[in-house]
């Protein structure tokens, strides 16, 4: 098993005197090398739901709901693991005061008796797979199959997150479960699957994060086409071919047949060390990190880095604001790339956040593919919008939308989606 989250974001984090969280870079590297070491669906168009962006861009958690009658809960969405689960009433003082499931209180819950147990790098949780009816953003699965956790590794849940809910394939599942998403997918349900996220370069422990879309593609979000690339191979993990990175204008070397695994639950972006290396030769000034943050590098804050990916289509630009992860003396920084050294047979590069702020990003179902595509002014004009921190909802907060040229935004306004901070990141599952 090799289980596919980050969860540094899931931990109270110290915060510096420059205002950045401590904690989260170490732990973003060691979560990463542990991560990468039949239902019926009822059909609906279109959907929406809003998300939190949580620990300063760490992660970004949605809502779903679960049972009969549906009771709501928190999740970290995440397109780099495949595995639903929730807190259970019977967890104990590990969960902390998050809200937690009670199968007994649902008409619709069946109990697998199998055993469920995942570790990563910032703990384990462990208990039994279930199914019960789960909603999200307009669409209701009877019967999918999740996880019911009921031990977890002290301080891994930090309210109002209740627990997990993986958007990658079926093959990267310990449950053994088909994830919600391809749930739908798979049953001509009509679903596709859009994350907005904030891109706020003074992000706080939580805000307003964006919004989770299903059904269609946001044209009101990016300009031109979407260039997509197909998955390599039967697809488990998201990830596409990495053909060339260049920075301050200048090629790193990257070896015939890279991969890079495009996930929503990592900050930053890994690397093989002798390709971050290379990166940050191209930097004056940079040098290797030493103690906690060994495996990253610093660089003089007053440096602007420019940094560009192609995936063997269009070239795409990363914003020097979202290189610079965290300042940790008055002249110094740490970059977004960082060592990482994964698993056989896994991607040999991450790709988080800090690069999906900055494209429109299409997670395709049927051919499995990605795609990306330049950002509209509406969505860069919502940066730094600010606004209230959306509740949890039962998951049903769209009317269905047939025309994807009309699908939009009118609608997230009417909830308040003009107050969200767009990191411009869409991961939509298209059939």
């Amino acid at each position: 098993m090799i289980p596919l989250i980050f969860l540094a974001s899931l931990l109270a984090l110290p915060v510096d005197t420059f205002g950045a969280p401590t904690d989260v870079i170490p732990s973003q590297r060691d979560n990463l090398l542990a991560k990468y070491g039949s239902s019926k669906a009822q059909k609906r168009s279109t959907g929406y739901n809003l998300i939190v962006d949580q620990e300063y861009d760490s992660s970004y958690y949605g809502s779903l709901a679960i049972g009969t009658p549906a009771v709501s809960f928190d999740v970290i969405l995440d397109t780099g693991s495949s595995d639903l689960w929730v807190a259970s009433s019977s967890c104990g003082t590990s969960c902390g005061t998050v809200a937690t499931y009670n199968p007994s209180s649902s008409s619709t819950f069946e109990n697998l008796t199998t055993p469920f147990e995942i570790t990563y790098g910032s703990g384990a949780a462990a208990g039994y797979v279930a199914q019960d009816t789960v909603q999200m953003a307009g669409f209701s699965v009877s019967s999918q199959g999740f996880a019911v956790v009921d031990e977890v590794s002290t301080n891994m849940l930090t309210s109002p997150v209740s627990g997990l809910l993986g958007l990658a394939w079926q093959p990267l599942a310990s449950s053994g479960q088909m994830p919600l998403w391809q749930t739908l997918a798979s049953s001509n349900s009509g679903t596709q699957l859009s994350l907005l996220y904030t891109n706020d370069s003074s992000a706080q422990v939580l805000e307003p994060g964006g919004v989770l879309n299903m059904g269609y593609t946001n044209s009101s979000l990016y300009t031109g086409s979407i260039d997509y690339i197909d998955i390599p191979g039967t697809p488990s993990y998201w990830y596409i071919p990495l053909t060339s990175v260049t920075v301050q204008g200048n090629s790193v070397s990257i070896t015939s047949g890279t991969t890079a695994a495009i996930d929503t639950g990592t900050t930053n972006i890994a690397g093989p060390a002798s390709s971050v290396e290379a990166i940050y030769a191209q930097i004056s000034g940079s040098q290797p990190a030493t103690g906690e943050w060994e495996g990253y590098y610093s660089y003089p804050c007053s440096t602007t880095v420019n940094v560009e990916f192609s995936f063997g289509g269009a070239t795409w630009s990363m914003s020097p604001a979202d290189f610079a992860f965290t300042q940790t003396s008055s002249t110094e920084c740490i970059g977004a790339f960082f060592e990482a050294t994964t698993g056989t047979g896994s991607p040999t590069w991450i790709i988080g956040d800090a690069f999906l702020k900055n494209v429109y990003s299409v997670f395709r179902y049927n051919p499995a593919s990605i795609g990306f595509a330049s950002l509209s002014s509406v969505a860069i004009a919502e940066n730094g919008a600010g606004g209230a921190v959306p509740s949890a909802t039962i998951g049903v907060v769209s009317a269905a939308v047939t025309n994807t040229s009309d699908a939009p935004r009118r609608h997230a306004l009417s909830a308040s989606l003009s107050t969200l901070l767009f990191l411009a990141f869409s991961a939509v599952l298209l059939l």
